[in-house]
């Protein structure tokens, strides 16, 4: 097991101004996916619905992505934020990281089957 650090970024998709979602959740998921491609960094990503208290004490309720990337710095996480911030059009994005354990489980069988393989 392995000690990383995992980040999440959340970006609601409603527009800071009109408090609306202009463009389909699938065009802000494409961009965000270029962004993560860009910083070249592995990321999963979800949509959740959320509420935000804007600045001015307005309300909203809107969907969100949700977008989990794990062993990158912390000045990177920082630049794709403030990166989806703006490209959102966002007032603000949340930032959360903890440190987590990470670890891959193989299937054994398939692992079997390769060393069979290779010995042929």
């Amino acid at each position: 097991m392995n000690e990383v650090s995992q980040s999440t970024i959340y970006i609601g998709l409603n527009d800071s101004i009109t408090h609306e979602q202009i463009h389909e959740t699938e065009k802000y998921i494409d961009i965000l996916k270029i962004v993560c491609q860009n910083y070249h960094v592995a990321f999963s990503v979800y949509q959740v619905n959320g509420g935000y208290f804007h600045d001015d004490g307005s309300y909203v309720e809107e969907n969100t992505l949700v977008l989990t990337i794990i062993d990158v710095p912390k000045e990177t996480i920082q630049e794709i934020a403030q990166d989806l911030c703006a490209f959102f059009h966002q007032e603000s994005v949340m930032v959360t990281s903890q440190v987590s354990e990470v670890y891959f489980i193989r299937d054994p069988l398939k692992e079997q089957l390769e060393k069979e393989n290779e010995h042929e």
